[in-house]
């Protein structure tokens, strides 16, 4: 008599690595380097940003990895946090996750999405503004909810179709580069003196463009041999979509004037319009519309993640808890709808997008916290529970560069101090009502 063979878990490499990268490469990266430029004053200086932006993403990536190697389940920042330093502080990167590490990013990815599909120009008069962003977040539900393989087998579709659109875009510069010249190559930058503060400053929005990395350990007990695929499809999504931002912003810097991109909203239009005029524009607002509907549909992927694992946990209402097989074969369906029905909200109410985008620095100091994770599991468990990850120095890196910027964008936004405190507070309170109720903590 054959044995029968347990279910393969629906996430391998690839879904893992696409999940990483639809996460990471949203509106960020084709709108960031026109400021940066005005700030910097010379694009081999923004190019340098990306590049440091990209390292510490990489760091990020490879210390995550380690982390997830110790403990393959899914939930993110709030598994490790509360499994290896308190369930509270857990608790709290969940709670901050649940207000804008998802909620808050789906709306605005929704948000900006609606922008590019449908701009004002264009916007039937009948058409309220919100439907169609509303629309994405509750078909990414649905699709999301229909079944985890189902799932991940349409947002990797998306992803290389995004991918190939980029890759075409990219080719189609340099063909007509290589045939006219790079008009900015021939251009002197102005005699702006370096600023560590500048460079600073812009690289803090460059880094959020490299936010995401983390996102396979959302969904890690869903993954084939998570200890061993998931760290790979950290610092592969991440190595892949550096290359790409690297080889984007060479385009964007290098293929228009300088003045013609500098101080732009609209960096990569503009580029695109100085490459092949509406209609490798209009390419691109395709591509743009395809990256922020993959960044919709993987938050919605890895978010309700977070929320049923605090419900199998009893610190979130057991409702929320996903009722899976044990290798993630079925969707978190709560959760999910509870993802939804957030973020549509806060697309309906576009002054809680505002709000929400202020949790910047606590959102940064949770990775930073998590990361830590791995300095006190070396002090308790010795060198074999962090060997094989660049210890101390890859995770050091991370979370100093982290620190630094955040605490430099909290004193430019000072609203973030109060946003955070005001979070931290709520869920200290909520822990408090929920982790005390029946089966509670």
């Amino acid at each position: 008599m054959t044995r029968a063979h347990p279910r393969r878990r629906p996430f391998g490499l690839v879904s893992a690595t696409a999940l990483v990268v639809a996460n990471m490469i949203g509106a960020g990266v084709f709108t960031t380097s026109g400021f940066a430029l005005a700030d910097l004053g010379s694009r081999p200086r923004v190019m340098a940003a990306w590049v440091v932006g990209g390292i510490i993403a990489l760091c990020g990536a490879v210390s995550y990895g380690g982390l997830v190697r110790r403990m393959a389940a899914s939930g993110g920042e709030y598994l490790f946090l509360s499994r290896m330093i308190h369930p509270m502080l857990g608790f709290l990167a969940g709670w901050v996750s649940l207000l804008a590490g998802f909620t808050g990013a789906i709306a605005f990815a929704a948000t900006v999405f609606e922008t590019y599909i449908v701009p004002q120009g264009v916007r039937p008069a009948w058409l309220p503004e919100g439907v169609v962003g509303i629309s994405a977040i509750v078909v990414c539900g649905l699709l999301h909810g229909i079944g985890v393989r189902y799932g991940a087998r349409v947002q990797n579709a998306i992803v290389l179709f995004k991918l190939l659109f980029i890759t075409a875009f990219v080719a189609l510069a340099l063909i007509r580069l290589g045939d006219t010249g790079w008009p900015g190559l021939g251009v002197p930058g102005p005699a702006v003196a370096f600023s560590v503060t500048a460079f600073a400053s812009s690289l803090i929005w460059i880094s959020l463009s490299y936010s995401g990395f983390n996102a396979a350990v959302y969904v890690a007990g869903e993954i084939e041999d998570a200890p061993r695929t998931a760290p790979r499809a950290l610092w592969l999504g991440t190595s892949i979509v550096a290359a790409i931002y690297l080889a984007l912003n060479a385009v964007f810097l290098f293929a228009p004037l300088p003045e013609d991109v500098s101080g732009r909203p609209d960096v990569a239009s503009a580029a695109a319009t100085a490459l092949g005029g509406g209609f490798l524009s209009t390419a691109l607002r395709i591509t743009i519309g395809l990256a922020l509907l993959s960044s919709v549909s993987s938050m919605i992927v890895a978010g309700p993640r977070v929320y049923a694992q605090m419900a199998r946990d009893n610190v979130f209402p057991a409702f929320f808890a996903a009722p899976g097989d044990g290798h993630g074969n079925r969707a978190p369906l709560t959760s999910i709808a509870l993802q939804v029905v957030l973020a549509t909200i806060v697309v309906s109410l576009s002054g809680l997008s505002t709000l929400l985008s202020y949790l910047g620095f606590v959102l940064s100091m949770s990775a930073a916290g998590t990361v830590a994770c791995l300095f006190v599991l070396r002090r308790r468990e010795g060198r074999s529970a962090v060997a094989g990850i660049g210890y101390p120095w890859v995770p050091a890196v991370f979370v100093l560069a982290t620190l630094a910027l955040g605490l430099l964008a909290a004193t430019q936004r000072p609203q973030e101090w109060l946003a955070a405190v005001v979070t931290l507070a709520s869920g200290a309170v909520a822990y408090r009502v929920l982790a005390s109720g029946p089966g509670g903590t």
